[in-house]
């Protein structure tokens, strides 16, 4: 869906929609998603069958690497799919390699939903949301529209679908992961950081579709948004503060001590402290400052430093504790704001072309 250039606050927004479609009456429902993964695939059936309301005979698919294991495979269906078939009752159905043909009508679907999709976005004047919710909300309003004129044939269906299942299946991974030196635990070949005081200890991760959900003792200590693809890495500064604040000649070598700067300002305060002072004593004050961010308030200690940079004075972590205490608040730059394209404007020019 990402070529139908969506975008949150103005930032394109990469994502996948889970499609779900009843061949008869073509009702069809769709989830956010981020990838393929099993995650994906459980949470958007799950959906799609509890806002149905029922359960139908059989769920097919293609040959999606989540749930179909390949040809040289002695099981058809991977295990944690066969899990969730039987949690609803579904007899799993599969496409042959190379023939989507066989899912005609569901392919056929998600053409005209992608189709329908830009149509709407065309008509509402704008491509841009606040937020995911947002943009969910519009979605949910279009298949309602879309499924408003299925309804005779809908009804036909629900006559012959099952009860829902008491409840649905959890749809997460459940991983146990040891808690790296560095404050770090792996994670579907992604890095994140944790808590530092859980350095060494053992924590066990839930991982869905979005996000992921850090437990220890029994308790939930944290829910953290999922990186998509591999190999990237979300490194928090407040997990690692403490721990860099007592071994400060960590930081200068930290394999991810670019994430250690929250905002531009605190970058500039960085390398202002290490023309003034050696490595190891810039390192410590600029710790001491990023300390009071994550321990006092990282909006207050951004205008500190702010300050201090229009005035050309030292920056020291007594100077930003001394604004931040006062509350002194920098002189607010000139807010420029861009109306949206009024697209009127062009049909009016069109309007006069034809005229003359």
């Amino acid at each position: 869906m990402s070529d139908l250039g969506v975008t949150f606050q103005r930032q394109p927004f990469k994502h996948l929609i889970y499609h779900f479609v009843l061949p008869y009456s073509n009702w069809e429902a769709g989830t956010i998603c981020f990838s393929e993964s099993f995650e994906s695939l459980s949470e958007g059936l799950q959906n799609a069958l509890w806002e149905l309301g029922g359960v139908s005979k059989a769920h097919r698919t293609d040959q999606l690497s989540t749930a179909v294991h390949k040809a040289d495979h002695p099981e058809e269906f991977t295990r944690r799919y066969k899990a969730l078939l039987n949690h609803y009752g579904l007899e799993g159905r599969k496409i042959q390699r190379g023939m989507p043909h066989e899912n005609g009508d569901v392919e056929q679907r998600h053409y005209r939903f992608r189709k329908a999709l830009d149509q709407a976005l065309m008509l509402r004047g704008s491509r841009d949301f606040a937020n995911r919710d947002e943009y969910a909300a519009f979605m949910r309003k279009l298949f309602a529209q879309l499924n408003a004129g299925r309804r005779e044939r809908l009804a036909e269906e629900l006559k012959v679908l099952r009860r829902l299942p008491q409840r649905r299946l959890e749809a997460c991974k459940r991983l146990r992961v040891k808690v790296g030196q560095g404050s770090t635990i792996r994670v579907q070949h992604n890095v994140y950081s944790v808590d530092s005081r859980l350095i060494g200890e053992s924590v066990d991760v839930r991982l869905y579709a979005d996000h992921l959900e850090i437990w220890y003792a029994q308790q939930r200590l944290e829910t953290i948004p999922r990186l998509r693809g591999e190999s990237k890495h979300r490194i928090q500064y407040r997990h690692i503060i403490d721990w860099l604040v007592r071994k400060p000649g960590a930081f200068e070598n930290y394999r991810y001590r670019a994430d250690l700067f929250p905002t531009s300002r605190f970058r500039m305060a960085h390398d202002a402290l290490k023309r003034r002072h050696a490595p190891s004593r810039a390192s410590k004050e600029y710790l001491r400052i990023l300390y009071q961010a994550a321990r006092e308030n990282e909006t207050a200690v951004d205008n500190a430093l702010r300050l201090l940079i229009e005035r050309q004075e030292p920056i020291t972590a007594d100077a930003v504790d001394m604004i931040v205490q006062s509350g002194r608040q920098p002189v607010q730059p000139l807010e420029i704001t861009i109306p949206d394209v009024d697209l009127a404007a062009y049909d009016a020019i069109l309007e006069e072309e034809l005229v003359i």
